[in-house]
């Protein structure tokens, strides 16, 4: 499965939603408590298996080894693998159509309501306002957003998605599955109703 980001990645840059140095994967595996992620500022079209980076999760904190430079985004990943019980993966791009489209007013729940080809397969969730790429703002926002509940004394709860995807105001999308091609089958979805809609001229 760590074959699988190399190849989401160039599939999302082949697809422009990300540029060469843009977006972010990871992977935890069930009962693991390692988290094994994309490395920061590399060219996202060339991730092969020996570039991801693997961290430790002690303790509540992250390990990160020596010399070694996660994704400026770790936080995201981290506030949504920490207390996942399943193998799970998030993927975090930067769709053009996705991002348009909350740029022109709209929220993607509400959009996706409207279209049962998203709606059957897809959860989307209420956007994420404007916050600054690469804080832990807009890191816990996200997970608000994705999870059934984030504050609990049963760290088991924390870790229940109740959505698979979320749009994040001028920035991008965060999708979970179980899988790298499982989370870009979300964003595809999404992006290509995002087009439909912005390609009929309505307005928000």
């Amino acid at each position: 499965m760590l074959t699988a980001i190399g190849d989401v990645m160039r599939k999302c840059y082949d697809k422009g939603w990300i540029t060469t140095r843009d977006g972010n994967v990871s992977l935890k595996r069930r009962g693991s408590n390692c988290l094994y992620i994309t490395p920061s500022g590399v060219r996202k079209n060339k991730v092969e298996v020996e570039s991801i980076i693997k961290l430790k999760l002690e303790n509540g904190e992250i390990v990160i080894p020596d010399g070694k430079s996660p994704s400026g985004e770790l936080y995201m990943h981290y506030y949504l693998q920490r207390f996942a019980q399943d193998t799970r993966a998030v993927l975090h791009v930067h769709p053009t159509h996705v991002v348009a489209a909350i740029y022109a007013g709209f929220q993607l729940d509400e959009l996706a309501a409207q279209f049962p080809e998203i709606s059957r397969y897809t959860r989307v969730a209420k956007n994420v306002p404007i916050l600054p790429a690469t804080s832990k703002s807009l890191a816990e926002a996200t997970a608000q957003r994705l999870l059934k509940t984030t504050f609990s004394s049963n760290p088991k709860d924390c870790g229940i998605l109740e959505f698979d995807i979320v749009g994040q105001a001028n920035h991008g999308v965060c999708a979970v599955a179980r899988t790298p091609w499982d989370a870009f089958e979300h964003v595809e979805r999404l992006d290509h109703i995002c087009e439909i809609v912005l390609k009929s001229g309505i307005k928000s």
